[in-house]
């Protein structure tokens, strides 16, 4: 299946706009996944988003709450939040230009390709990835997707243009409140002779594909081996979906409301029922 474009707009340097298309460059790993299953009933747990005393709700009932004081909320519809009209939304503008490594590695968020959207885009496109190269530059502006407007940077990647998200200065923590309790002294020189020496005979260039999720690795051959023992746990847990109609009740609120039915009615005895036998 092809990949699905995060964003599509115009990517602007001064007066140059590029009709673009942005994907995210990372994938979910598909090696192995977990559902949660209850061990008692062996159904799946399942998890929907609820009211106290109603129940699981609609999604178009739900709308956005800003706490203003204590339990306080002002309310927001979808509709409004949609309106906040912001350029950022469909224009990518480069409006500033930086060394690479001026930006520090705590700022990097997360990598998207960007690709000219047509074939006509695609002169200006390049033009843009090989400025950027020749220059040594990375360029920098602001982005909206998916409700939130990202800092981000640009810089050329092989054929094409990377973008990678950035965090805000007020998103980050500053190190000296963790670092405070290392003491300021000077390092042995004979060790850091030692450590450097080691460094530079383990250094080499860089290769992903050297390294692999040993974990990951390490489960799915366990998972492996209990699915062909034939005395591993299992369970069928069916079709676990609510009936039409089924309404699920916050348990307080429904023990509640038995407690004043049984307050208001006297209880009779009930008689008593022949046990029934048992089915061999």
């Amino acid at each position: 299946m092809a990949p699905r474009a995060l964003w599509k707009g115009q990517l602007r340097l001064s007066l140059v706009s590029i009709p673009v298309e942005i994907f995210s460059a990372t994938k979910t790993s598909s090696k192995v996944s977990f559902r949660q299953i209850h061990k008692p009933s062996g159904k799946r747990v399942r998890y929907e988003k609820s009211v106290p005393g109603i129940g699981p709700v609609k999604a178009e009932d739900i709308v956005k709450g800003y706490e203003v004081s204590s339990d306080e909320y002002i309310l927001l519809d979808p509709e409004e939040v949609d309106q906040i009209k912001l350029e950022t939304k469909k224009t990518f503008e480069l409006v500033q230009f930086v060394d690479a490594c001026e930006i520090s590695p705590l700022y990097f968020d997360k990598p998207y390709y960007i690709t000219a959207s047509d074939d006509l885009a695609q002169d200006a496109y390049r033009v843009v990835r090989d400025a950027l190269r020749s220059a040594g530059k990375v360029g920098l502006g602001q982005v909206t997707m998916r409700g939130k407007e990202y800092l981000a940077c640009v810089k050329p990647c092989g054929d094409g243009l990377l973008m990678e998200t950035l965090h805000y200065a007020d998103e980050l923590r500053e190190a000296d409140e963790i670092f405070t309790d290392i003491a300021d002294d000077e390092t042995d020189k004979e060790l850091l002779d030692v450590a450097t020496s080691l460094i530079n005979r383990k250094t080499a260039p860089f290769d992903a594909s050297a390294y692999s999720d040993k974990y990951a690795e390490a489960m799915q051959k366990l998972l492996d081996a209990k699915v062909k023992n034939k005395k591993t746990p299992r369970v069928q847990t069916g079709d676990d979906a609510p009936a039409e109609g089924e309404n699920v009740i916050d348990l307080m609120s429904a023990l509640k409301e038995s407690l004043k039915e049984a307050k208001g009615s006297k209880a009779k005895p009930a008689k008593k029922k022949a046990p029934r036998k048992k089915a061999s």
